[in-house]
This record gives C-alpha cells, structure tokens and sequence, in this order.
C-alpha cells in the first residue's frame, strides 16, 4: 500500500489518528472506496463523493448504525467517521462463502427485519427525511398501507424516472402501472419491517468474522422486499438463507409468488440509473400479476 496525501489528510482529520497507508478499492458505482491503515494497527474503508448532498453520507451512516442496533441482526460495518462528503468505516477482511455463513446470515436478517420500524417508509435517525439509492433520491414519507406505499413511493416514481429518461416504452409502463391497482389483494399486510433497503448481492460482504450488510437504504417496510432484492442478481448459497430465516420468523404463505412484484422497485431503480434492458424486465415481470 502506497499513500495518497489527499485522502490520507481528510481521513486524519476526521479520524484523530495518522494514516500509513492507502489504496484504491474495486467496485461501487456511486462513490469512490479506499483502503486505509492507520498507525493504531486499525483498518479502514473510506468511501468519498464530491459535491455529494449534504446528507448523503450521513444519511449512509445512520442506516448503517439503525440496522447495527438490532441484537442478534445481521451486523453492519462499524462506522468511525462522517462527514458531508465521505464516510469511514472499519474494514471487513474478505472470507470464504459458505453455507454456515449463509445460515447465519438468514437468522440474523430475521433477527434485524423482526426489530421493525416506527411505520411504513419511517427511516433511521430524528430527520424522518427521504433517503438515497444509489444516485437517485429514496422518497420515504409514509403511508398507512404497505400496498400504498409501495406503490406511491418505490414503484410510481421510478416508473416515471425511466420514462422521462427513455429506459422504458409507454406500453411497458402502462403493463406496470396495470399492476397498482391489484397490489392491495395481492401483498398481505405485516407490520413494517426495519429494511437494508437495496439488499443485492453487491451490498453483501463475505467476511472472516461474519457476513456484513453495507450500502443501506434503511426504511421500514415489508421484508419480502429484502429477500426480493437478494434474489434478483444471485446470492451464493441463496436457499441457505432462506431456510434459516424461516427458522426465526417463517415467511407468509405465496411469497414465493411475490418474489417478481417486489423485485419491480429495484428493476426500475437499475432502469433509470443504467437503462438498458431493465425496463423490459420490470414490464415482463409485471405482465404476470395483471
């Protein structure tokens, strides 16, 4: 590891200690990660964005500790600093992806997804305010119903995000609109949830101590959305997790056959960021609860 002058003053600054050492992290498609060894023997991760909103990385942080909070829940790297244009956390040593690792990744997202949420969309932290994913911003002001909700906050705005931007036909946003109306009868109502938010695959770090949740869009709401959300893209040992979250706290009957409703809200958030064919694939997925 070399050392980068520029990011290792702003992390000195912040951390109160010397940093020996940098180096550039692969990966991520919003911020910029680092490597970073500190002179107390610690290692850290340090993500940057210029021109960032200011509360981006605070917003980060205070899902990254609501998520941590929870006894017994799938742990979140710890946070060491923030600020408005970077974020600090331990570093998580890679390990190996087994199936005992996915087991207790399960029971802790049950663990983490049962501590709940104050309502529907409530969000981390005293600001109650909206939130991000990825580049966009999260809208998060509550609703009573989690069908209302869903539709009104993670479906209906991306959908139309995609459109101004040309990532979806209007006949694939009219298949995806079709579906609105029916989510009442078809999504039963839970109590809300306490979310990561944009559980991929990505966002899970195999670790020597444990797997560990990181990038959160923290919000109450159902937890099918979650395990949704770690079926779209492939997760290792997926039906690993699966079994041991049913242990905790087993799944409402069919939700396996709501897998593709709630995957809709992160297909069109990856349809508005990178457009491609993820417009198409909302609206195929869509075509089968109409």
């Amino acid at each position: 590891m070399a050392r980068q002058p520029l990011v290792a003053g702003r992390a000195e600054k912040l951390l109160g200690s010397a940093v020996v050492a940098t180096a550039p992290v692969a990966g991520g498609d919003t911020a910029t990660a680092t490597k970073l060894r500190l002179s107390d023997g610690t290692t850290a991760l340090m993500k940057t964005l210029p021109h960032a909103p200011a509360d981006f990385f605070h917003t980060e942080a205070r899902g990254l500790r609501w998520l941590a909070e929870v006894p017994g829940g799938a742990p979140t790297p710890e946070v060491l600093a923030v600020d408005d244009e970077c974020l600090v956390l331990r570093w998580v040593e890679p390990g190996r992806q087994t199936a005992e690792a996915a087991a207790d990744l399960g029971r802790g997202l049950a663990a983490t997804h049962a501590a709940g949420a104050p309502a529907y969309g409530a969000p981390p932290g005293p600001s109650q305010g909206d939130g991000y994913i990825a580049r966009l911003p999260l809208p998060n002001r509550t609703a009573p119903t989690w069908a209302e909700f869903y539709a009104v906050r993670r479906v209906l705005p991306y959908l139309k995000l995609a459109r101004d931007r040309g990532a979806v036909t209007p006949d694939q946003a009219a298949t995806v609109e079709s579906v609105i109306g029916r989510l009442t009868g078809l999504v039963p109502e839970e109590g809300p949830a306490r979310l990561h938010g944009d559980l991929w695959n990505g966002n899970v770090v195999w670790g020597a101590d444990g797997v560990f949740l990181v990038d959160p869009a923290a919000y109450g709401g159902h937890r099918e959305v979650d395990l949704a959300m770690l079926a779209l893209f492939g997760l290792p040992h997926l039906p690993k997790v699966i079994e041991a979250y049913h242990e905790v706290t087993p799944l409402a009957d069919g939700w396996e056959d709501r897998v593709g409703l709630h995957q809709l809200f992160p297909l069109l958030v990856h349809a508005c960021l990178f457009g491609g064919s993820y417009g198409a694939r909302a609206a195929t997925v869509a075509a089968r609860y109409v």
